[in-house]
């Protein structure tokens, strides 16, 4: 009976009842446990199964490339960073009102490690997201008209509660590759948040996007519906004195 049962878990895919099966009823049989809780035992061992593999699939589709959490985050070592703020951001209040955020910095003083972290966070609470390095993502684009199945992948991009673009800088560009993304950002506007992190100023824009009405209409939907951080702090990524001290 105990094997029929397994058979049936396994068919089912109710990997977590499986698991726990055997434990649970022997349990039971020891203790005079009441079937009712019994069910609910096994049910609650399945959801949590469920809610697990759920969350392992969103960080694996969401291709974060580096672990970095606001835990791990070395605040004490960017003075350019306001740590009140960014926890303030990690309460995902800006992912309710569907608002972005743009961090401008230079490079290595942790925009990036930020942005992947506030995206950890949302994908821990049950949101969809996905980490783009803004070179590949406007390649992507590019690479789908030749197929034509821009629309569909606009449609999917569109579709994340959340979506980092990481490094958005001097890029080369085609117009094309400029008008979809645009797109993007505008199927995107109030209706889900993005998070950008580049090195440019906003009126730098313009000599990357080279259109100034699109970058017009790109910078009023951003700034409409945006926190823009800027970090004028030194690279994490040059020795600390401490590490100097060290070696």
């Amino acid at each position: 009976m105990m094997e029929k049962v397994r058979q049936l878990l396994d068919s089912l895919r109710l990997q977590g009842m499986t698991l726990c099966l055997e434990e649970v009823l022997t349990r039971a049989e020891q203790q005079g446990t009441a079937t009712v809780d019994v069910l609910l035992e096994l049910l609650q061992a399945e959801h949590q199964d469920q809610q697990e593999r759920c969350l392992e699939g969103r960080l694996r589709r969401a291709k974060l490339p580096w672990d970095w959490t606001l835990d791990t985050f070395p605040f004490a070592e960017q003075p350019g960073v306001n740590k009140t703020q960014i926890m303030g951001l990690a309460k995902l209040t800006f992912m309710e009102r569907n608002e972005n955020i743009v961090f401008i910095g230079q490079p290595g003083t942790g925009k990036s490690g930020i942005a992947m972290s506030l995206l950890r966070l949302a994908l821990l609470n049950g949101y969809r997201g996905k980490f783009y390095n803004a070179q590949d993502l406007l390649n992507e684009l590019y690479s789908s008209l030749a197929d034509r199945t821009t629309s569909r992948l606009l449609k999917t991009l569109a579709s994340y509660d959340v979506i980092v673009i990481d490094e958005l800088g001097y890029l080369t560009l085609t117009k094309e590759q400029i008008n979809i993304f645009f797109k993007l950002i505008d199927m995107r506007y109030r209706k889900k948040p993005t998070i950008i992190t580049t090195n440019l100023d906003y009126e730098a824009w313009y000599d990357v996007f080279k259109q100034k009405e699109l970058v017009d209409a790109m910078l009023d939907r951003f700034k409409h519906y945006c926190t823009t951080i800027r970090i004028d702090g030194p690279s994490l990524r040059k020795p600390s004195e401490t590490q100097k001290q060290n070696k």
